[in-house]
């Protein structure tokens, strides 16, 4: 059973781009606050959280894309019902 995404079990979850979002904007909040500092370390970290943030960016757009395609093929996923696609 998952944690935080839609499932038959959590037909109230959240989509996965939802929660990818979230993450990014927690990140970047997170990054603003050490955008001034110069040292080495701060630095280091900034960079390895653009990093993070653009592999988010990415995944959130695949997310997207497969919701949309879900969507267009089947429809939306109506709570409670069967999936729309793989195994109940």
């Amino acid at each position: 059973m998952t944690h935080f995404l839609v499932t038959d079990e959590k037909p109230d979850g959240y989509k996965l781009e939802d929660i990818l979002g979230l993450i990014r904007k927690d990140m970047m909040t997170r990054a603003l606050k050490i955008a001034d500092d110069h040292r080495a370390e701060a630095k280091h970290v900034m960079h390895n959280n653009m990093e993070i943030l653009t592999l988010i960016s990415q995944a959130i757009k695949l997310a997207e894309d497969s919701t949309r395609v879900l969507d267009k093929a089947f429809g939306g996923n109506v709570k409670g019902g069967p999936p729309r696609i793989g195994k109940p």
